[in-house]
């Protein structure tokens, strides 16, 4: 594509990318903004009830559209470290939501699993459109 060009419509992939980053961005505000607004705000937490599912409705949002997305991405731009951030993040989103549920160890594994996420797809969506670039 030359510079000039209308840039084409965002494909399928890129909206399930999207949706993913926006998803484990959510979960970035859920797991480090809530707890410091629930805490500054007793009161607030009455109000807000947050089902103990939460955690693991994300994850069922996380794994397919995030596995879609880096899979999808590895297989047109050959590099796998989109794929392998990706990995460790659903890994430890699924951790922290399975295995450390109600302990200590949650928030800082879902923390770290979210932002692994985040970090893949970004490089993935770079990497996907690499040679869109326009000055």
């Amino acid at each position: 594509m030359r510079c000039g060009q209308p840039a084409a419509e965002p494909s399928a992939i890129d909206w399930v990318e999207r949706m993913a980053v926006g998803a484990s961005v959510l979960c970035l505000i859920h797991c480090a903004g809530l707890p410091l607004l629930l805490a500054a705000l007793p009161a607030l937490s009455r109000l807000v009830a947050l089902p103990e599912t939460l955690h693991l409705w994300i994850l069922v949002l996380a794994v397919p559209s995030s596995g879609l997305a880096l899979l999808v991405g590895t297989w047109r731009h050959r590099l796998w470290q989109p794929l392998v951030a990706g990995a460790i993040g659903l890994a430890l989103l699924a951790a922290g939501a399975l295995v450390f549920a109600e302990t200590p160890q949650e928030v800082p594994l879902t923390i770290a699993g979210s932002l692994f996420l985040v970090f893949g797809h970004v490089r993935n969506w770079r990497l996907r459109h690499r040679h869109h670039r326009h000055g």
